[in-house]
């Protein structure tokens, strides 16, 4: 039996050097050339991320690597040597015995392995298991079977992430959408009994509320982008400070005191390159924390910057804005930018600090909070130039 390396064992590779195929009897073997497995490749199998366990044609164990007795709870020396189904013994979300079941030496000479699947351990805990089957020649038996196992901690954190997303879903539209579909029955059922008046605030009420369902719905796109990595920049020439000001302007027409709010430039501004849409909604989210959150007044700035996680001398734009509220616990720092984090007061959805962070990585910047030197939250975004490659090469 070719020795193996694992870790605890006394072993040093995994078998690759028995791996080139046998030619007929007569005939030389084929020259033997680095081993396709991880020793071939100068890879210790404990490098593995994910648990490595090969079993020879007998059904013995000849490769247990280091994730593998992690995942199994199982010493490497007490694995190696064994047959797999005593040193590897799953079982089915029925309670069946999973090697007798798959019968992977003696069933169809036609199959290639296994599809990853939920097994149990010994105990009840689940792992995820696949398998594929090393033949010598199509439909011939058995010679290595390669079993890969994998935890399912990060499956579990998706699946539970995904089951809070629709649980705020589902309660964040059946508020609006219960106003809307009240309001329009009253309306069509008793509109001759209404005032003009009455009439006009039910249907602004349903306006917003309608409103409140879409803006729900872009959060829900623009989250499903950023997790698949398909969230698009379009970039173009953008005058930050005129967007600050814009956005300011907006809270100020709405009834907030212009003494609430204050705009520190530091010039010159290098030109800045970005998606002008997603910048707005950018400052839009952070400037709604701060006044409906924060306390006394938003200061937001805006100056150049030199990118330290970019080649020297790289140009940038750094956003700050900070409030003179009660600010984030300390502990929270480190949840702030993740899914359905929310401040003290309630309300929203806790997705909009998730997705500025998505937007801000998404044209290469980077995006930071920390306590304001009043007391209250400070978030500091940065972002690189952004100018074509056409118009830094002229």
């Amino acid at each position: 039996m070719t020795n193996v390396r694992t870790s605890g064992g006394t072993a040093d590779a995994c078998p690759a050097a028995d791996r080139a195929p046998h030619g007929p009897p007569g005939q030389d073997a084929p020259p033997k050339g680095p081993a396709p497995g991880p020793a071939g490749l100068g890879l210790h199998p404990d490098e593995l991320p994910d648990g490595l366990v090969v079993a020879d044609e007998n059904g013995r164990v000849t490769c247990f690597n280091a994730a593998a007795a992690r995942i199994t709870a199982v010493r490497p020396d007490e694995a190696l040597g064994r047959p797999l189904e005593s040193a590897l013994p799953l079982e089915d979300l029925e309670g069946r015995r999973w090697w007798p079941l798959t019968d992977p030496y003696g069933g169809l000479p036609t199959r290639v392995g296994q599809a990853e699947r939920n097994l149990l351990l010994p105990g009840g805990r689940e792992v995820l298991v696949s398998a594929r089957y090393v033949r010598e020649r199509p439909a011939g038996p058995v010679r290595r079977l390669v079993v890969q196992l994998r935890g399912t901690e990060a499956r579990r954190r998706t699946e539970r992430s995904h089951a809070e997303l629709i649980a705020t879903v589902a309660h964040e539209l059946r508020s609006p959408l219960t106003s809307v579909k009240g309001f329009t029955a009253t309306l069509l059922a008793k509109w001759e009994r209404f005032t003009d008046d009455q009439k006009r605030l039910m249907l602004e009420t349903v306006d917003a509320d309608a409103d409140r369902v879409t803006r729900l719905i872009a959060e829900l796109l623009d989250i499903s982008r950023i997790d698949s990595g398909r969230l698009e920049v379009r970039r173009q020439p953008v005058d930050i400070v005129a967007a600050v000001r814009r956005h300011v302007q907006a809270y100020t027409t709405a009834g907030h005191s212009p003494d609430r709010f204050e705009v520190r430039v530091t010039d010159p501004l290098p030109d800045l390159w970005a998606d002008p849409d997603k910048i707005d909604q950018v400052l839009g989210n952070l400037l709604e924390n701060a006044v409906r959150h924060g306390e006394g007044r938003v200061t937001i700035e805006v100056a150049p910057a030199l990118l330290k996680a970019r080649p020297e001398g790289t140009e940038g734009t750094a956003i700050t804005v900070s409030d003179e509220g009660p600010g984030i616990p300390e502990e929270s720092m480190s949840r702030v930018f993740t899914r359905f984090w929310r401040g003290s007061k309630r309300g929203g959805t806790g997705l909009g600090l998730y997705i500025v962070k998505g937007i801000v990585e998404a044209h290469g910047g980077t995006i930071a909070v920390e306590r304001a030197a009043c007391g209250g939250a400070r978030f500091r975004f940065t972002l690189p130039v952004g100018a074509p490659a056409f118009l830094s090469q002229a």
